[in-house]
């Protein structure tokens, strides 16, 4: 019997298949939620010669069914109705991309985002392959069987056959699902792209050591006193299922509680990690501030201004002239003479020292990637008009300009002034343009000669956007640009005591001016 196994999100649909047969579930690919998915899943169906659907149902960590549930059923609902004669069987599962991510890097090679899902689906399909009976069409026999009177005891007997059977399933199921759980990062839910300069303590490295002559059951129990695992048993599993014929290293260590248990593992077969550095960008930091930090890492000023030139070429063009970016699609847009400012994601990563320099790059690029797809950010800057490029331009001035829940609004100031035709007018636009030619401000000496800068970055003197991004901007920002807020405001400053406050009109501006902004308006630029 031919099965088809589906991974439903709200942006994309894993695919995998299996005959019940073979028992093997087959990643097959992904379908994009744009409206014909249902129409593509059933000629999938047809194709293969089924109409035999198991779908993953989410629940959470207690077993409860959750909103994605609602949302899994109520798409199983829309497929039976497009497609009467399908049969469909839920699966109970949680955290399946997390494990389809892991068996993915666990291959050691790159991956787009669509495996994951089809990956899931797999998972998903071979979890339900694993309790198959055979009877999932409920087919009937078609001969005649004669009728017999169960006794007592054969009722008593199935009933206990039943009971154990239920028990063994349940005890299957919460065994599955603490086991899942406990591979996941003990901080799971902690973000280290925080924009503060003072990152969360989650985020901060713990030193670990592995002696000579310890069983990997010591080091599974000291990392779990040192709060880097979620549980030792756990940890000692996935190291003889998954990598036991390789050997930990001794060594001094440095691990995050934001890894996961299959990070740490990884890690230990590698060796110490004296070898390794740290390198945390924070949003708003420019290409100049980034660069410094890796001539701290090592590495020269020459081949830093390379590797960065080299990443920022287009590989090719189209027939209009526009560039290719074939090795990082986030670049799509970016002018091929523009650097890379802008697209450097804020994040902590980490590195092996003497790490090629285009791979430092790449990494923060495929991070801004993420971002960037997950949060349809080139949609919705297009809804304002704007290409990708020219979003994250007025996110790192809003970057720039504000933090917090004000970013929405300052976003809606510069949309309202390009929409009046008035000049951004952004003083740390000015300031950028003078950090790039005279960092030092032995020419522009003071805020006056520094707005007055003639450069296409100056929004004071020039209209529309800026040349091009000011900074890097963080996922707040990104976010803030592509969704501002439902205000009318055209002014904005930002007052000595913090507070943003805004205005209609040029004389309530000045009026905030004076009331709110006697010294944090004359800080030089």
């Amino acid at each position: 019997m031919k099965i088809i196994a589906l991974d439903v999100g709200s942006k994309r649909i894993g695919m995998a298949k299996a005959d019940s047969n073979v028992r093997v579930a087959i990643p097959s690919g992904v379908v994009e939620v744009d409206g014909t998915e249902l129409q593509q899943i059933i000629s999938f169906a047809r194709v293969y010669g089924t109409h035999l659907f198991v779908i993953g149902l989410p629940r959470s960590n207690q077993g409860e069914e959750t909103a994605q549930s609602a949302y899994v059923r109520n798409f199983a609902t829309r497929l039976k109705t497009v497609m009467p004669e399908a049969k469909i069987r839920f699966q109970d599962e949680s955290f399946t991309s997390v494990e389809a991510e892991e068996r993915l890097k666990s291959r050691k090679r790159k991956y787009e985002k669509g495996e994951i899902d089809a990956e899931a689906a797999a998972i998903i399909l071979q979890d339900f392959l694993e309790s198959f009976t055979g009877d999932t069409e409920n087919s009937h026999s078609t001969q005649k069987a004669e009728k017999k009177i169960p006794s007592k005891k054969s009722h008593l007997l199935r009933n206990i056959l039943l009971s154990i059977a239920a028990i063994v399933i349940l005890a299957g199921i919460a065994g599955f699902v603490y086991y899942r759980i406990n591979l996941l990062p003990v901080a799971a839910n902690v973000s280290c792209a925080s924009e503060a300069e003072e990152l969360p303590n989650e985020c901060k490295d713990i030193t670990f050591a592995v002696k000579e002559g310890e069983s990997t059951g010591q080091i599974g129990n000291n990392l779990k006193n040192a709060g880097l695992i979620r549980s030792a048993l756990v940890f000692n599993i996935q190291y003889h299922l998954a990598h036991g014929h390789e050997n930990l290293q001794t060594g001094e260590y440095k691990f995050k509680p934001t890894q996961s248990t299959d990070e740490i593992i990884t890690q230990l077969i590698k060796g110490s990690n004296d070898n390794v550095f740290s390198f945390t960008i924070i949003p708003g930091e420019t290409l100049n501030s980034i660069k410094k930090k890796l001539v701290d890492q090592g590495y020269s000023s020459e081949d830093i201004d390379a590797a960065f030139t080299a990443v920022a070429t287009p590989s090719s063009t189209n027939e209009d002239g526009t560039p290719v970016y074939e090795k990082y699609p986030v670049l799509a847009g970016k002018p091929a003479e523009a650097s890379l400012e802008g697209y450097i994601f804020g994040d902590t990563y980490e590195f092996y020292k003497n790490e090629e320099l285009e791979n430092i790059i790449g990494t923060t690029l495929e991070a801004m990637d993420k971002v960037v797809t997950e949060n349809n950010l080139v949609e919705a800057y297009q809804v304002h008009g704007l290409n990708l490029y020219q979003g994250i331009t007025l996110a790192s001035m809003v970057q720039k300009e504000a933090t917090g829940a004000d970013q929405a609004t300052v976003a809606q100031v510069f949309y309202s002034r390009l929409a009046a035709d008035m000049l951004l007018g952004s003083d740390v636009t000015a300031q950028y343009a003078a950090d790039l030619v005279d960092p030092d401000r032995q020419t522009y000496t003071d805020n006056s000669a520094v707005l007055q800068i003639d450069s296409p970055y100056n929004t004071r003197l020039y209209a529309g956007l800026p040349y091009g991004p000011i900074c890097n901007p963080g996922v707040e920002a990104l976010i803030a640009a592509a969704s501002p807020t439902d205000t009318d405001y055209l002014f904005f400053l930002t007052g000595d005591d913090g507070v943003v406050y805004y205005s209609h009109t040029d004389s309530e501006h000045q009026q905030n001016v004076a009331e709110h902004c006697q010294e944090l308006c004359k800080t030089s630029l």
